[in-house]
């Protein structure tokens, strides 16, 4: 499974019509996907909403707009990069911390983690792919359809991942393994601050 779809080398070929309809087959296949993707703007709109702090978010494994090691990556072990957070408002009863890869069709999720208690500062290097953690975080799935975390692994050029921070004044009713989706539905209307930090692979 892919983050990109790949597009062809080359045009094929063949006779007009083996052509036009190789172009209506690829414009039948396009819409589906375009409608899912209009589909996942909408219920990607909690995460947008106006919040009042600002969130720092490091890690000491690379910079902001930095490279991602390999190590992080499906090219190395595959495990997940430290990440720390501070500036946390006043109210804080969990965090949510989602990694994406925006430049992937559709935008391709890496790490739904969710619960995480409200005193926490980060999460460590090399976090399992557990359901529930022993901070009493939950994990939700990735866009492999697995618990936990996934690297980066673009099939070609360089990709950014995002590692978003979001601090909630509450905890969510969801369970692990919960979707990016369903978890950014939960936290609507109880966002109180958001930070991010950016990376690049292969950088």
């Amino acid at each position: 499974m892919f983050e990109v779809a790949r597009s062809p080398a080359g045009r094929p070929q063949g006779s007009i019509v083996t052509t036009c309809h190789c172009r209506l087959t690829a414009l039948c296949l396009a819409i589906p996907a375009l409608l899912v993707g209009l589909a996942g703007c909408a219920t990607n709109a909690p995460a947008t909403e106006p919040v009042g702090a600002t969130l720092t978010v490091t890690s000491s494994a690379f910079a902001h707009e930095g490279a991602i090691p390999a190590l992080y990556s499906c090219d190395g072990d595959d495990i997940s990069p430290p990440i720390s957070w501070g500036n946390a408002p006043a109210g804080t009863q969990s965090f949510v911390l989602i990694c994406d890869d925006p430049d992937a069709i559709g935008t391709w999720v890496h790490w739904v983690v969710f619960n995480v208690p409200g005193d926490a500062t980060g999460l460590p290097e090399d976090v399992p792919d557990d359901q529930a953690l022993s901070n009493g975080a939950l994990q939700g799935k990735n866009s492999w359809s697995r618990i936990g975390y996934g690297g980066p692994c673009p099939p070609m050029g360089a990709h950014h991942y995002v590692f978003n921070v979001y601090a909630l004044d509450t905890m969510l009713p969801l369970a692990a393994g919960a979707s990016k989706t369903q978890v950014l539905n939960a936290m609507s209307g109880h966002i109180l601050g958001r930070g991010e930090l950016i990376g690049i692979y292969p950088g």
